[in-house]
């Protein structure tokens, strides 16, 4: 679990850290929606990635069919939750859809960017 919960900060903590410069430079060049949008974004999605690593331990070591349920509705809630700052974005016009959607994908893209960077330095380092 203590694997869990450090991987959620590493990468929760870059995607805020990149999403609040990312959005401090947005709305210093004048873009306050894109810039509010990416923060909204990112809050959900961490709070999403959170909400996975908490309900992971209750699906393992379970049987099946509980375990097929419990994922259902962990999926469905998630699912539920992500629709909330794109409802947002759509109905307020301070927020910027597509902005909102990058921020979405914020943890992921912190996620595939330190496999990706590692990736590169392991194959430079076997050359």
């Amino acid at each position: 679990m203590e694997a869990v919960r450090q991987t959620e900060k590493k990468y929760c903590s870059r995607a805020m850290t990149v999403s609040i410069f990312v959005a401090f430079f947005f709305i210093l060049a004048g873009q306050k929606p894109m810039g509010k949008g990416l923060i909204l974004g990112m809050l959900f999605s961490v709070v999403n990635f959170v909400l996975m690593g908490e309900t992971l331990p209750m699906r393992v070591g379970k049987p099946k069919n509980k375990t097929f349920f419990l994922s259902l509705g962990s999926i469905f809630a998630r699912y539920c939750l992500i629709a909330i700052p794109l409802i947002l974005a759509i109905k307020m016009e301070k927020f910027d859809i597509f902005a909102v959607i990058v921020g979405i994908f914020s943890v992921q893209l912190m996620i595939f960017s330190d496999h990706f960077f590692n990736f590169v330095l392991t194959r430079r380092k076997k050359n």
